[in-house]
């Protein structure tokens, strides 16, 4: 399934990206003055990496030629003028300029960032903690995850535990979470799962909220937070943390001394190398994984709706089979994008419940004596 995935959305990005050009091919043909053509020509790029990239604003829709956006807080420290705190419309409102500070732009190293020129007029990153749109997003989430958890906690609370099995959303919500709680994170951790179970839950139910929400396609959902590879490096490291931090003498003795022949320890230590390089390698295919899924499925998407618009000046019959072929496939990619997003929330909690499992191993030492 992964597989055609990823085939389908290069196929797709590769039909986006030639298909602007026959067309201007065609229009200029017909006299089309390039201002013109330059006019009603779909920025399929903008559309597609505006949508799955950061910004300083949330973007809605368009009204007519007039965007509708939320503006969002900018918060930053410059060595040379301090802090500055200012909504994202300032910019705008000021030709693109305020207080020093601009987005910068394309072909620039810091594209699409906040940036500030020295003296010699040389462009520099302040200390940026801003609001942006994929934070917004992440703090609404978040929000909204605490709340179904937190109200789930209130029934059990009021509710004693010889009391009659809850029903609706509460039922659900007790199936899916023994289902998280013992077909991953016990089968998979071992005797000291109840430990890291609060963890493996929260990253299973943060995930999955995450990308349900990327698949709503109007505020507060739309934002691709589980495709920003910081976020995920950050979960990752989470998952790093918890192996290696509570990892038991055998794991490290496994990383540093492993059981293998002595000439691959000595003199020269390939083994203990490459178990040691394991350490760092897990959580990096942990956090790759769920960045590439995400961020292929939402291009997949916008790709397909970009088709539309491409050949809505391609003749009514070319324009409207491929308007049908890519409301069906984006009907397809949707359904497949739900249960992708519950796949890759279940991938990452049970790959990091089967690393920290493994950093519990002791059955080495029990068996010797039992012998």
């Amino acid at each position: 399934m992964k597989k055609w995935r990823n085939i389908l959305t290069g196929i797709l990005m590769g039909l986006a990206l030639i298909l602007p050009a026959t067309l201007q091919a065609d229009e200029i043909s017909d006299d089309v003055t390039p201002a013109e053509q330059k006019e009603n020509t779909v920025d399929v790029k903008e559309i597609v990496f505006g949508h799955i990239g950061d910004s300083y604003e949330w973007h809605i829709t368009t009204w007519g030629n007039t965007p509708i956006t939320i503006p969002l807080p900018i918060i930053v420290y410059s060595n040379r003028t301090g802090w500055h705190t200012f909504l994202s419309s300032r910019l705008e409102e000021n030709g693109g300029s305020y207080e020093g500070f601009y987005i910068a732009p394309e072909g620039s190293k810091y594209e699409g960032k906040l940036v500030e020129q020295d003296v010699a007029g040389n462009e520099l990153r302040p200390f940026d903690i801003s609001i942006t749109k994929v934070t917004l997003a992440l703090l609404i989430n978040s929000a909204l995850l605490l709340v179904i958890i937190l109200s789930v906690a209130r029934w059990y609370r009021r509710h004693p535990q010889d009391s009659a099995a809850p029903g609706g959303f509460i039922g659900f919500m007790e199936m899916f979470i023994m289902m998280v709680n013992d077909d991953i994170i016990k089968s998979c951790v071992g005797p000291k799962y109840r430990k890291f179970a609060p963890y493996l839950l929260t990253a299973f139910f943060f995930i999955f909220i995450n990308n349900l929400m990327g698949l709503v396609p109007f505020f507060p959902g739309g934002a691709n937070v589980t495709g920003n590879i910081a976020i995920t490096m950050v979960l990752a490291l989470c998952t790093f943390v918890a192996v290696n931090l509570f990892g038991t003498k055998t794991y490290w003795k496994d990383i540093f001394w492993p059981d293998v022949p002595w000439w691959l320890k000595v003199p020269v230590p390939m083994m203990p190398f490459i178990e040691f390089f394991g350490i760092f390698t897990k959580p990096f295919a942990l956090m790759i994984r769920l960045f590439a899924n995400m961020l292929a499925g939402h291009m997949a998407m916008l790709v397909l709706t970009c088709l539309i618009f491409i050949s809505a000046s391609m003749g009514p019959a070319l324009n409207g089979t491929l308007t049908v072929a890519s409301v069906l496939f984006n009907i397809f990619m949707n359904a497949l994008e739900l249960l992708v997003a519950f796949i890759q929330a279940y991938v990452f909690t049970m790959l990091s419940a089967v690393f920290i499992g493994l950093a519990q191993e002791e059955h080495k030492v029990e068996v010797k004596k039992q012998h």
